[in-house]
């Protein structure tokens, strides 16, 4: 898809943890966000620590852990707006910890869940078998159109 027939995107990027800001920029996130989006969108991302991931993982999942990513998607609210509406937290401490542990770059791994989150607004889900080969499909064509890894082989 060429620059000019991209969909719109207004992306807020929130850093109240700042420790990854200068690695995780704007500029890079909104390219991220970018290559995943299929309509028009406003879209926030903000970088929590763990403590905070874990609060909203508890608040609105029930789960009380810190998850790497969280999608709070509002376009289902809307009106017949087309537009994608949605909040992506990304959890800087288990986004690293990962990152490690799976021996991926730090950026690989920020941009891989970033596409997750994206997708996930726009309805994807992989709640079943099917969903998840059809989610992660989509995600390893995507990253691979941004020359990373399909982040599902070892």
């Amino acid at each position: 898809m060429s620059e000019k027939n991209k969909p719109s995107l207004s992306l807020s990027v929130q850093y109240p943890d700042t420790r990854l800001k200068t690695i995780l920029t704007r500029s890079r996130m909104r390219r991220w966000v970018q290559s995943a989006l299929f309509a028009p969108a406003c879209i926030t991302i903000r970088l929590v620590d763990a403590e905070e991931g874990r609060i909203l993982n508890k608040e609105y999942r029930g789960k009380d852990y810190a998850t790497n990513v969280l999608t709070f998607a509002y376009s289902e609210e809307q009106d017949d707006s087309n537009e994608v509406s949605a909040d992506i937290v990304l959890c800087t401490d288990i986004l690293q910890n990962e990152a490690a542990e799976q021996g991926k770059s730090l950026l690989a791994h920020a941009a891989h869940l970033t596409i997750h989150g994206i997708l996930h607004a726009q309805g994807y889900d992989h709640e079943d078998e099917q969903e998840a080969e059809e989610m992660e499909a989509i995600e390893v064509e995507l990253l691979a159109k941004l020359r990373i890894a399909n982040p599902y082989q070892s």
